[in-house]
C-alpha cells in the first residue's frame, strides 16, 4: 500500500521539523522543499520559479507552505521587501505548480499569521475568523498580501486552508526557549506595560490542528491556529517567574526594550503588539486542545527546555 505524500515547502524550520515528524508517525511520506537539499527526503527549489521540484507535487495528498523570511529582523526597507516577496512569490509559484499538475494535491495549507488582526487591547472582544478586525500596519499588510496571493491561485481541484498561526510554543524552537533563558537572569518581569495580549499555541496542538484540518475535507478557508485562552503578557511572564524564581528582577520598560531590539537587530512589535485571537472555527468544527491554558503548556515545555540546557 502506497504511503500518502506530504510536500512541505520551506519545511526545515521549527514548525516544519515537528510537522514532518508528526506526519511520518501517521504513515505519510514527507518531502521537504528547501533551498539547500542535503538529506534524503529533501528537494531543492528557490521559492520563486518553477523547476524539477514541481513534478513532486503530482498526486500528493497534502501540500503545506511554510516558506518566508523570518520577521525577527529590523524593519528596514530591504527587509520589508524581502519579507513580503518571500511569502508572496513562494505562494504564487506553488499555485503555478499545482495548476499544471494532472493529479494535483488534494489539499493545500498555506501559512498566514494571527498578526493579520489589529492591535486589540483591554476588554475588547477577541478576534475570530468571522468577526476579526483586520489591521492596517506593515505586519497586517504582509498577512493580507500573503492570503491574497493564496486566494488568487487557479487550483479548482485543490482544497485550500490558510493557517493564521499565533506564537507557537515549543522546547526546541520558537520564542519560549529565548524567554526562558532571559527569565533565568531576572528578565521575567512584564514586557512594556505587560497588558498586551498574547495568543499562543503548544507545538503539539499545532501539529494536531493541522492533522485535524487534513482529515476533514469539508473545512476550507482561513483558520486561527491558537489556543482558546489568550493571556496578558504580564501573566505569561509571571508563569516563567514562578518556574525559575530568579534571585533578582529587572524591569523591562518599553524604552529599554527598544534599545535591546536595536542591538539584537529585531523589532519590539514582536513582543509589544497585543494579539487577542481565538480559534472559533476549530472549536466549532470539534477540535479539542490538549493544552488549552498557557499554564499547562509551560508546565509541559519548561522542564524539557531545562533538561536540554543543562545536558553536558
Amino acid at each position: 500500500m502506497n504511503q500518502p505524500l506530504m510536500i512541505l515547502a520551506g519545511g526545515n524550520g521549527f514548525l516544519g521539523r515537528h510537522l514532518a515528524r508528526h506526519f511520518r508517525q501517521l504513515g505519510y511520506e514527507v518531502l521537504t522543499l528547501t533551498r539547500r537539499a542535503k538529506r534524503f527526503g529533501e528537494v531543492a527549489w528557490n521559492g520563486r520559479t518553477l523547476g524539477p521540484w514541481a513534478s513532486k507535487l503530482e498526486g500528493a495528498a497534502v501540500l503545506i507552505n511554510l516558506a518566508g523570511k523570518s520577521v525577527d529582523c529590523r524593519y528596514y526597507a530591504a527587509n520589508k521587501y524581502a519579507i513580503v516577496r518571500s511569502r508572496t512569490e513562494s505562494t504564487r509559484v506553488l499555485g503555478e505548480a499545482v495548476a499544471q499538475c494532472l493529479n494535483p494535491p488534494a489539499l493545500w495549507l498555506n501559512s498566514s499569521t494571527a498578526t493579520i488582526y489589529e492591535d486589540t487591547t483591554g476588554a475588547a472582544p477577541a478576534n475570530t475568523e468571522a468577526a476579526g478586525r483586520i489591521g492596517r500596519g506593515f505586519s497586517e499588510m504582509v498577512a493580507q498580501k500573503w492570503e491574497a496571493e493564496f486566494n488568487l491561485a487557479t487550483v479548482p481541484h485543490t482544497r485550500r486552508v490558510a493557517l493564521r498561526t499565533a506564537i507557537v510554543l515549543g522546547a526546541d524552537g520558537g520564542a519560549l526557549p529565548v524567554l526562558a533563558r532571559l527569565a533565568r537572569w531576572g528578565l521575567s518581569t512584564p514586557q512594556g506595560t505587560g497588558q498586551q495580549w498574547v495568543s499562543w499555541l503548544h507545538i503539539a496542538d499545532f501539529c494536531r490542528a493541522v492533522e485535524f484540518l487534513v482529515a476533514r475535507p469539508t473545512l476550507e478557508g482561513a483558520f486561527n491556529l491558537c489556543a482558546p485562552e489568550p493571556l496578558p503578557n504580564a501573566t505569561l511572564m509571571g508563569l516563567l517567574d514562578r518556574h525559575y524564581r530568579p534571585r533578582w528582577h529587572l524591569p523591562q520598560p518599553q524604552w529599554l526594550l527598544e534599545i535591546g531590539a536595536f542591538l539584537l537587530r529585531t523589532e519590539t512589535e514582536l513582543i509589544l503588539k497585543s494579539r487577542k485571537v481565538v480559534p472559533q472555527r476549530l472549536l466549532n468544527a470539534g477540535f479539542r486542545f490538549r493544552f488549552s491554558s498557557c499554564q499547562q503548556a509551560v508546565a509541559d515545555l519548561l522542564p524539557q527546555i531545562d533538561s536540554a540546557a543543562y545536558l553536558p
